[in-house]
């Protein structure tokens, strides 16, 4: 038995019980552990730079944060022999169906270990504990992200081609356009109109709703969560200066999607950490559909393919002239609008992009 006092910061290690050392040794390495099987996920089977070197930052933060308490009486309090949880288990615990399964049980593991850490290290050292729990709300967000694109990467696995529509764009009239892209193979479309009024951007995206849900396909926002909850949208698409990934989701609920315009790779890393279902890469080109005064081009293309596997769009002035390049600086998914909307023969147009982009 003993005793909690009050601790001595200028000597905290003093007269800290053996079980007190032999706790946090515990904890350390379930942290440890489960920190590396949730790397060797994002690292290997993601193929997530992003990822990879945000799980390298947290086992390089827990070890500067471990190595303030004494390595000697971490290892001489440690008994593995003689403790009796090594030969306690239950059926569930061996029960993984999916790697996504076990990374979500890593996640667990950690931040249950480093609570186990936050809590017992005040006893040793209390400037400790808030860089514990510091750490462990870091990976409440990590965990968020990672388990997000694991989920996306499989529901954009089959999207390969997004149409972005805005019916006075279409020069062979919006059915027309939406109804040949639809059956050439589009799967997600995007309604952007910024000249309608309110009621008159409804009415045209209930259209869309009912086409695309024939068709098998996602329909998309542009800015207006409200629109999506009303028509019943799969989603909403927000650009940097519009909603936060958060108060959309505070209109549009959880299970919708939320796709964010992304300009620079630190806008990119920022949207997949806010939750972002999916991303816009771009401007790549100038565009025939908006204005933009500089662009990010191939070169940010590049950054995002190198590092990050949320499902992403590169989109800007894409057509069948150079379409090529996009997919060449890595890019697996394209955004357009004009070189569909503008076409004589959108279904043919689609079926072209699909067939040069290497998608079909």
């Amino acid at each position: 038995m003993y005793a909690f006092g009050i601790i001595n910061l200028e000597d905290p290690m003093t007269d800290v019980p053996t079980e007190i050392f032999r706790i946090l040794d515990a904890a350390g390495n379930r942290t440890r552990e489960g920190l590396r099987v949730i790397e060797d996920f994002v690292r290997f089977e993601l193929n997530d730079g992003h990822f990879s070197q945000i799980l390298k930052e947290h086992r390089h933060k827990l070890t500067l944060i471990i190595s303030e308490l004494p390595a000697c009486s971490l290892l001489a309090a440690r008994d593995t022999l003689c403790d009796v949880g090594t030969t306690i288990s239950t059926p569930a615990e061996y029960v993984r169906t999916s790697s996504a399964d076990v990374v979500a049980a890593a996640f667990k593991r950690v931040q249950e270990a480093l609570r186990t850490l936050e809590e017992y290290s005040k006893v040793v050292n209390q400037r400790l504990s808030p860089q514990f729990e510091q750490l462990r709300y870091q990976l409440y967000t990590t965990e968020k992200a990672v388990l997000r694109t694991n989920s996306a990467r499989k529901q954009f696995e089959e999207i390969r081609l997004y149409l972005l529509v805005t019916a006075s764009e279409c020069k062979n009239g919006f059915e027309t356009v939406v109804k040949e892209a639809l059956d050439a193979g589009v799967r997600i479309i995007q309604s952007r109109e910024k000249s309608l009024t309110d009621r008159e951007w409804v009415s045209r995206a209930r259209t869309l709703r009912k086409w695309t849900s024939a068709a098998g396909a996602l329909l998309i926002i542009n800015d207006r969560p409200d629109i999506a909850t009303v028509v019943q949208a799969d989603g909403v698409h927000l650009g940097q200066d519009e909603f936060s990934v958060q108060d959309a989701r505070s209109v549009i609920g959880p299970d919708r999607l939320v796709g964010v315009s992304t300009h620079s790779i630190e806008q990119a890393r920022q949207a997949v950490l806010h939750g972002a279902d999916y991303l816009g890469v771009g401007p790549t080109f100038p565009s025939n559909t908006k204005s933009f005064t500089e662009f990010p081009g191939l070169h940010f293309v590049r950054e995002v393919a190198a590092e990050i596997q949320l499902p992403w769009f590169a989109i800007g002035g894409i057509n069948g002239n150079n379409i090529s390049e996009v997919t060449n600086a890595g890019a697996e998914r394209i955004a357009v609008s004009s070189a569909i909307c503008h076409s004589p023969t959108p279904g043919e147009s689609t079926r072209q992009m699909l067939t040069l982009s290497g998608i079909r």
